[in-house]
Protein backbone atom coordinates (compact mmCIF):
# COMPACT_ATOMS: atom_id res chain seq x y z
CA UNK A 1 0.00 0.00 0.00
CA UNK A 2 1.59 3.47 -0.74
CA UNK A 3 2.29 5.71 2.17
CA UNK A 4 0.15 7.77 1.16
CA UNK A 5 -2.71 5.45 1.53
CA UNK A 6 -1.27 4.42 4.60
CA UNK A 7 -1.29 7.92 6.48
CA UNK A 8 -5.12 8.60 5.69
CA UNK A 9 -6.53 5.21 6.76
CA UNK A 10 -4.03 5.06 10.06
CA UNK A 11 -4.42 8.26 12.15
CA UNK A 12 -1.41 7.62 13.98
CA UNK A 13 1.52 5.36 12.39
CA UNK A 14 3.14 2.64 14.30
CA UNK A 15 6.23 1.09 12.44
CA UNK A 16 9.25 -1.24 13.00
CA UNK A 17 12.72 -1.52 11.52
CA UNK A 18 14.41 -4.47 10.83
CA UNK A 19 17.91 -5.18 9.46
CA UNK A 20 19.17 -8.49 7.44
CA UNK A 21 20.73 -10.72 9.66
CA UNK A 22 24.32 -11.59 8.38
CA UNK A 23 24.09 -15.47 9.84
CA UNK A 24 21.53 -17.94 9.03
CA UNK A 25 20.94 -18.52 12.51
CA UNK A 26 19.85 -14.66 12.52
CA UNK A 27 17.85 -14.81 9.58
CA UNK A 28 16.05 -17.85 11.04
CA UNK A 29 15.58 -16.23 14.34
CA UNK A 30 14.32 -13.43 12.79
CA UNK A 31 11.67 -14.95 10.37
CA UNK A 32 10.76 -16.97 13.31
CA UNK A 33 9.79 -13.43 15.03
CA UNK A 34 8.06 -12.43 12.13
CA UNK A 35 4.68 -13.81 13.21
CA UNK A 36 4.97 -12.04 16.25
CA UNK A 37 5.22 -9.14 15.36
CA UNK A 38 2.78 -9.18 12.65
CA UNK A 39 0.50 -9.27 16.16
CA UNK A 40 1.13 -6.24 17.07
CA UNK A 41 0.11 -5.02 13.82
CA UNK A 42 1.85 -2.42 12.61
CA UNK A 43 1.25 0.16 10.20
CA UNK A 44 4.16 -0.76 8.19
CA UNK A 45 7.79 -2.35 8.45
CA UNK A 46 11.12 -0.98 7.01
CA UNK A 47 14.33 -2.60 6.16
CA UNK A 48 17.68 -1.58 6.07
CA UNK A 49 20.41 -1.06 3.33
CA UNK A 50 24.12 -1.06 4.13
CA UNK A 51 26.29 1.91 3.09
CA UNK A 52 27.33 1.44 -0.63
CA UNK A 53 24.95 -1.63 -0.89
CA UNK A 54 26.69 -4.09 0.92
CA UNK A 55 23.16 -5.66 2.32
CA UNK A 56 21.42 -5.09 -1.51
CA UNK A 57 20.39 -8.95 -1.66
CA UNK A 58 19.72 -9.43 1.58
CA UNK A 59 17.28 -6.45 1.86
CA UNK A 60 15.92 -7.38 -0.89
CA UNK A 61 15.42 -10.70 -0.14
CA UNK A 62 14.11 -9.94 3.55
CA UNK A 63 11.68 -7.36 2.07
CA UNK A 64 10.29 -9.75 -0.40
CA UNK A 65 9.94 -12.68 2.01
CA UNK A 66 7.71 -10.27 4.19
CA UNK A 67 6.16 -9.35 1.39
CA UNK A 68 5.17 -12.58 0.30
CA UNK A 69 4.75 -14.45 3.86
CA UNK A 70 2.96 -12.27 6.21
CA UNK A 71 0.35 -9.57 6.39
CA UNK A 72 3.48 -7.16 7.14
CA UNK A 73 3.67 -4.19 4.48
CA UNK A 74 7.41 -3.86 4.14
CA UNK A 75 9.42 -0.44 3.18
CA UNK A 76 12.72 -1.09 1.86
CA UNK A 77 15.66 1.56 2.50
CA UNK A 78 17.92 2.64 -0.24
CA UNK A 79 21.53 4.54 -0.15
CA UNK A 80 22.85 5.81 -2.70
CA UNK A 81 26.38 7.00 -2.57
CA UNK A 82 28.36 4.69 -4.14
CA UNK A 83 26.01 3.49 -6.39
CA UNK A 84 26.08 4.21 -9.80
CA UNK A 85 22.86 5.04 -12.12
CA UNK A 86 22.42 2.26 -13.60
CA UNK A 87 22.65 -0.19 -10.23
CA UNK A 88 19.36 1.81 -8.88
CA UNK A 89 17.60 1.65 -11.74
CA UNK A 90 18.35 -2.02 -11.23
CA UNK A 91 17.55 -2.29 -7.70
CA UNK A 92 14.24 0.05 -8.54
CA UNK A 93 13.15 -2.06 -11.13
CA UNK A 94 13.41 -5.10 -8.61
CA UNK A 95 11.57 -3.43 -6.30
CA UNK A 96 8.87 -2.49 -9.21
CA UNK A 97 8.63 -5.99 -9.92
CA UNK A 98 7.99 -6.97 -6.51
CA UNK A 99 5.09 -4.93 -5.88
CA UNK A 100 7.23 -2.62 -3.39
CA UNK A 101 5.31 0.26 -3.21
CA UNK A 102 7.52 2.48 -1.02
CA UNK A 103 11.25 3.53 -0.36
CA UNK A 104 13.26 5.28 2.04
CA UNK A 105 15.15 7.05 0.15
CA UNK A 106 18.89 7.79 2.20
CA UNK A 107 22.33 9.01 1.33
CA UNK A 108 24.12 6.52 3.08
CA UNK A 109 27.39 6.97 4.91
CA UNK A 110 30.54 8.54 3.30
CA UNK A 111 33.56 5.55 2.57
CA UNK A 112 36.47 6.04 5.06
CA UNK A 113 38.41 7.00 2.43
CA UNK A 114 36.18 10.33 1.76
CA UNK A 115 35.41 9.96 -1.64
CA UNK A 116 32.88 7.36 -3.49
CA UNK A 117 33.08 6.45 -7.28
CA UNK A 118 29.30 6.84 -7.47
CA UNK A 119 27.05 8.82 -9.54
CA UNK A 120 24.67 10.38 -6.41
CA UNK A 121 26.32 12.54 -3.75
CA UNK A 122 23.21 13.06 -1.54
CA UNK A 123 19.77 11.79 -1.02
CA UNK A 124 18.16 14.37 -2.90
CA UNK A 125 19.76 13.20 -6.12
CA UNK A 126 18.10 9.55 -5.06
CA UNK A 127 14.66 11.38 -5.01
CA UNK A 128 15.03 12.81 -7.96
CA UNK A 129 16.20 9.31 -9.71
CA UNK A 130 13.25 7.71 -8.20
CA UNK A 131 10.11 10.43 -9.22
CA UNK A 132 12.36 9.66 -12.73
CA UNK A 133 12.08 6.06 -12.76
CA UNK A 134 9.30 4.61 -14.94
CA UNK A 135 8.84 1.62 -14.19
CA UNK A 136 6.63 2.56 -11.27
CA UNK A 137 5.40 5.25 -8.99
CA UNK A 138 7.24 4.92 -5.60
CA UNK A 139 6.09 6.52 -2.25
CA UNK A 140 9.05 8.27 -1.04
CA UNK A 141 10.28 8.99 2.81
CA UNK A 142 13.44 10.42 3.89
CA UNK A 143 15.51 10.58 6.90
CA UNK A 144 15.34 13.93 9.40
CA UNK A 145 17.80 14.67 12.49
CA UNK A 146 16.06 16.45 15.50
CA UNK A 147 19.16 16.58 17.39
CA UNK A 148 21.30 17.49 14.34
CA UNK A 149 23.47 15.93 11.93
CA UNK A 150 27.39 15.25 12.93
CA UNK A 151 28.68 16.17 9.59
CA UNK A 152 26.49 19.50 9.65
CA UNK A 153 26.98 21.46 12.89
CA UNK A 154 25.33 24.27 11.59
CA UNK A 155 21.76 23.94 12.29
CA UNK A 156 20.10 26.23 9.89
CA UNK A 157 22.04 24.73 7.31
CA UNK A 158 20.96 21.82 8.24
CA UNK A 159 17.20 22.78 7.67
CA UNK A 160 18.41 23.84 4.28
CA UNK A 161 18.81 20.86 3.58
CA UNK A 162 15.69 19.17 4.93
CA UNK A 163 13.64 21.59 2.90
CA UNK A 164 15.41 20.58 -0.32
CA UNK A 165 15.07 17.01 -0.18
CA UNK A 166 11.15 17.96 0.57
CA UNK A 167 10.80 20.50 -1.60
CA UNK A 168 11.62 16.95 -3.96
CA UNK A 169 8.45 15.45 -3.66
CA UNK A 170 8.18 13.12 -0.44
CA UNK A 171 5.55 11.68 1.47
CA UNK A 172 6.85 10.94 4.71
CA UNK A 173 9.92 11.73 7.50
CA UNK A 174 11.14 9.47 9.58
CA UNK A 175 13.31 10.97 12.35
CA UNK A 176 16.88 9.34 13.86
CA UNK A 177 15.96 8.10 17.47
CA UNK A 178 16.34 10.58 20.06
CA UNK A 179 15.43 10.68 24.18
CA UNK A 180 14.51 13.83 24.43
CA UNK A 181 11.05 14.64 23.60
CA UNK A 182 11.26 18.57 23.86
CA UNK A 183 14.27 18.28 21.81
CA UNK A 184 11.39 16.79 19.22
CA UNK A 185 8.67 19.39 20.15
CA UNK A 186 10.89 22.22 19.00
CA UNK A 187 12.55 21.25 16.13
CA UNK A 188 9.34 20.08 14.32
CA UNK A 189 8.30 23.45 15.31
CA UNK A 190 11.33 25.05 13.23
CA UNK A 191 10.32 22.77 10.58
CA UNK A 192 7.14 24.27 10.54
CA UNK A 193 8.91 28.08 10.41
CA UNK A 194 10.75 26.99 7.02
CA UNK A 195 7.71 25.47 5.45
CA UNK A 196 8.33 21.69 5.88
CA UNK A 197 4.82 20.22 6.44
CA UNK A 198 5.75 16.42 5.84
CA UNK A 199 4.26 14.14 7.94
CA UNK A 200 7.12 13.24 11.00
CA UNK A 201 7.09 9.63 12.36
CA UNK A 202 9.25 9.94 15.57
CA UNK A 203 11.72 7.20 16.08
CA UNK A 204 12.32 5.24 19.48
CA UNK A 205 15.04 2.91 20.24
CA UNK A 206 14.66 1.60 23.74
CA UNK A 207 17.78 1.13 25.63
CA UNK A 208 18.21 -2.26 26.63
CA UNK A 209 22.32 -2.65 28.05
CA UNK A 210 24.35 0.25 28.81
CA UNK A 211 26.75 -1.41 26.14
CA UNK A 212 23.79 -0.88 23.68
CA UNK A 213 23.53 2.97 24.87
CA UNK A 214 27.41 3.23 23.95
CA UNK A 215 26.80 1.85 20.33
CA UNK A 216 23.90 4.30 20.35
CA UNK A 217 26.00 7.05 21.18
CA UNK A 218 28.67 6.20 18.21
CA UNK A 219 26.03 5.35 15.67
CA UNK A 220 23.90 8.23 16.59
CA UNK A 221 26.00 11.02 16.62
CA UNK A 222 24.59 14.39 18.32
CA UNK A 223 21.86 12.21 20.46
CA UNK A 224 21.43 13.50 23.74
CA UNK A 225 20.76 11.11 26.52
CA UNK A 226 19.58 13.11 29.35
CA UNK A 227 20.85 13.49 32.79
CA UNK A 228 17.79 11.57 34.57
CA UNK A 229 18.37 8.48 31.88
CA UNK A 230 21.86 7.92 32.24
CA UNK A 231 21.29 8.58 36.09
CA UNK A 232 18.54 5.47 36.53
CA UNK A 233 20.39 3.73 34.17
CA UNK A 234 24.19 3.67 35.82
CA UNK A 235 21.86 3.39 39.29
CA UNK A 236 21.33 0.15 38.16
CA UNK A 237 24.32 -0.89 35.90
CA UNK A 238 25.08 -3.82 37.69
CA UNK A 239 21.69 -5.50 37.29
CA UNK A 240 20.70 -5.99 33.88
CA UNK A 241 17.23 -6.77 33.72
CA UNK A 242 16.95 -3.59 36.09
CA UNK A 243 19.00 -1.71 33.28
CA UNK A 244 16.48 -3.32 30.73
CA UNK A 245 13.26 -2.40 32.66
CA UNK A 246 14.71 1.25 33.00
CA UNK A 247 15.54 1.92 29.02
CA UNK A 248 11.93 0.66 28.27
CA UNK A 249 9.86 2.21 30.66
CA UNK A 250 11.77 5.38 29.60
CA UNK A 251 10.75 4.55 25.67
CA UNK A 252 7.51 4.14 27.04
CA UNK A 253 7.02 7.45 28.59
CA UNK A 254 8.10 8.93 25.68
CA UNK A 255 5.53 7.20 23.04
CA UNK A 256 3.27 8.27 25.66
CA UNK A 257 4.00 12.34 25.75
CA UNK A 258 4.37 12.09 21.86
CA UNK A 259 0.95 10.44 21.96
CA UNK A 260 -0.46 12.77 24.07
CA UNK A 261 1.48 15.73 21.48
CA UNK A 262 -0.82 14.49 18.71
CA UNK A 263 2.30 13.05 16.86
CA UNK A 264 1.88 11.90 13.45
CA UNK A 265 3.55 8.36 14.18
CA UNK A 266 6.40 6.30 15.68
CA UNK A 267 8.94 4.36 14.31
CA UNK A 268 10.54 1.31 16.12
CA UNK A 269 13.96 0.37 15.84
CA UNK A 270 13.50 -3.24 16.89
CA UNK A 271 17.06 -4.62 16.43
CA UNK A 272 14.91 -7.56 15.28
CA UNK A 273 13.55 -8.13 19.03
CA UNK A 274 9.58 -7.84 19.57
CA UNK A 275 9.95 -8.14 23.05
CA UNK A 276 10.70 -5.02 24.16
CA UNK A 277 8.49 -3.44 21.38
CA UNK A 278 5.69 -5.47 22.66
CA UNK A 279 6.37 -4.16 26.53
CA UNK A 280 5.94 -0.34 25.24
CA UNK A 281 2.26 -1.39 23.45
CA UNK A 282 1.41 -2.61 26.62
CA UNK A 283 1.97 0.26 28.37
CA UNK A 284 0.33 2.36 26.75
CA UNK A 285 -2.53 0.33 27.08
CA UNK A 286 -3.41 -1.64 24.24
CA UNK A 287 -2.00 -4.86 22.64
CA UNK A 288 -1.58 -3.72 18.61
CA UNK A 289 -0.90 -1.47 16.72
CA UNK A 290 -4.80 -1.07 15.11
CA UNK A 291 -5.98 -0.94 19.11
CA UNK A 292 -3.25 2.39 19.39
CA UNK A 293 -3.44 3.95 15.97
CA UNK A 294 -7.15 5.34 15.85
CA UNK A 295 -7.88 3.39 12.66
CA UNK A 296 -10.24 4.96 10.33
CA UNK A 297 -13.83 3.17 9.37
Amino acid sequence: MHVRDILKRDKTIFSFEFFPPNTEKGWNALTNRLSEFEELEPSYVSVTYGAGGTTRTKTRDLVCQIASNTELDPIPHLTCVGHKKDEIHSILQEYADAGIDNLLALRGDIPTHGCSDGDYSYAADLIDAIHGFEGASFGVGIAGFPEGHPETPNRLVQLDHLKSKVDRGVDWMCTQLFFDNNAFFDWCQQCELVGIDTPIIAGIMPITTIAGMRRMAELAGGANFPAPLQQRLYRFQDDPESVRRVGVNWAAQQCAQLLDHGVRGIHFFTMNQSSATEEIYKALGAPSGSKLRGLHE
